[in-house]
């Protein structure tokens, strides 16, 4: 329930998404507010899941808003996912990123993933439903070398996260809805700097640890 997380969340349960699953460890500080939307001076101190719950109830008080004050570990990711339509990644690092992905591997869920740091932002989503689309392993594979950066360090233009947020929203209320196209293997890449937007293809990986034997 960081930048990502709060404007995504708060688009679905404006568009009356039924029920919102929040997981997230950490309380309100004072430096969230420039770029985590649902939360005020007043939530600072406070449960990020709760003080978001209040906020999500009050625009829509019909959705049901399951808080879990936790991070997502392998334990808990496959129940998670074997529970949901559809699983928006908002985090902000790799651990929980490749979690999740296995879970939605294993239960053929879409996974919506956004990224944002600086100026750039990135979105994908993986289709698990469809066999022939790439996993999120197959752009990032598990014994990478890459190195995790997050916005607490390395400073994020807020806007920036509340343009990638919203557009994870978008792409899980067409996948619920089942409206619109949602191409397989496309990254898209957007350079807030120029306002641009760029399109990659992403293969799947025949050799992917993690979805190469479905």
């Amino acid at each position: 329930m960081g930048g990502l997380g709060c404007p995504a969340a708060l688009y679905l349960a404006a568009s009356g998404v039924g029920r919102l699953t929040l997981a997230d460890a950490d309380a309100v500080d004072l430096t969230n507010l420039q770029r985590q939307i649902l939360y005020r001076t007043d939530s600072v101190g406070g449960k990020k899941v709760e003080e978001a719950a209040k906020t999500l109830h009050a625009v829509n008080p019909e959705v049901e808003v399951v808080p879990l004050e936790q991070r997502v570990s392998a334990q808990t990711a496959e129940r998670l996912v074997a529970e949901a339509d559809v699983v928006l990644d908002c985090s902000d690092n790799f651990a929980t990123r490749h979690v999740l992905n296995r879970a939605c591997v294993k239960y053929a869920r879409p996974l919506v993933s956004g990224a944002a740091i600086r100026f750039d932002g990135q979105l994908m989503v993986f289709d698990l439903r469809s066999r022939q689309a790439p996993c999120y392993a197959c752009l990032f594979p598990e014994d990478g070398e890459v190195e995790d950066v997050q916005c607490s360090t390395m400073g994020v233009l807020a806007p920036l996260t509340g343009t990638i947020g919203a557009m994870q929203a978008l792409e899980a209320v067409k996948l619920l809805a089942r409206a619109g196209d949602t191409p397989l293997g496309q990254l898209t890449l957007f350079d807030a700097k120029l306002s641009q937007l760029r399109a990659v293809a992403v293969k799947k990986d025949p050799r992917c640890e993690v979805c190469a034997a479905r």
